[in-house]
């Protein structure tokens, strides 16, 4: 049965990561709150867990889920090249709502479903979301909801959706807004065969991200 912990009380906070770190060690699902919405999460590295979150949502293995991490240093272990334009740009909105899809090491553990080898990588300006992170390893998460459907802006919107196939929701109030991260593809820059391509409006606008990336960025 799934437990909601609420985490603008101390101890439940506490009690809450410590059940909610359990329960990714398990191969379990868990919600938790990020700078965007509330977010489905499961270890990345183990495929079982992902193939849960991927069920829990109603979606297949072609819509893979993106990758949250702790901090800027896991873009390295995780990405197999990172262009000069993609390190301004992390520098300038990490932690915050930029994801940025990447070639994935090819000695990664994982399977995160149908990626064609790359990876998309965001670090949440979220207290919550980082530590957990931080003690958790890398997560791939995905907005929690069924897919099709509106994403949950707190935690109670994401048990209704989602019910008993998460084990933990972590309740910590409405987030800022329900609009999701800006999507940047920048596997083609670094193959060297390309420029960086927005694959989805989000929370940055182009103008944002053109001032940083420059030329860098398609038309």
């Amino acid at each position: 049965m799934a437990r909601t912990f609420d985490c603008s009380v101390e101890s439940e906070l506490l009690t809450g990561m410590r059940f909610a770190r359990a329960a990714i060690g398990r191969g379990e699902l868990i919600v938790m709150p990020t700078d965007t919405v509330y977010g489905i999460a499961a270890d990345a590295f183990s495929p079982a867990a992902v193939q849960r979150l991927l069920d829990a949502k109603g979606r297949g293995r072609q819509s893979p889920p993106p990758v949250l991490v702790p901090g800027i240093p896991t873009l390295d272990a995780l990405a197999e090249s990172v262009p000069d334009a993609v390190r301004a740009l992390v520098g300038e909105f990490w932690p915050g709502p930029l994801t940025i899809i990447l070639p994935a090491r090819p000695s990664l553990a994982w399977d995160l479903g149908d990626t064609g080898g790359t990876v998309a990588l965001r670090m949440p300006d979220q207290q919550i979301a980082r530590e957990l992170l931080s003690e958790t390893g890398p997560l791939a998460v995905s907005s929690a909801n069924r897919t099709g459907n509106p994403a949950a802006t707190t935690a109670a919107g994401a048990e209704a959706e989602l019910g008993d196939s998460v084990t933990v929701y972590l309740e910590a109030g409405p987030t800022p807004g329900s609009v999701p991260s800006t999507i940047i593809d920048a596997t083609l820059l670094a193959a060297g065969t390309g420029r960086l391509r927005i694959v989805r409006a989000g929370a940055l606008s182009l103008e944002q991200i053109r001032e940083i990336a420059g030329e860098q960025l398609e038309d």
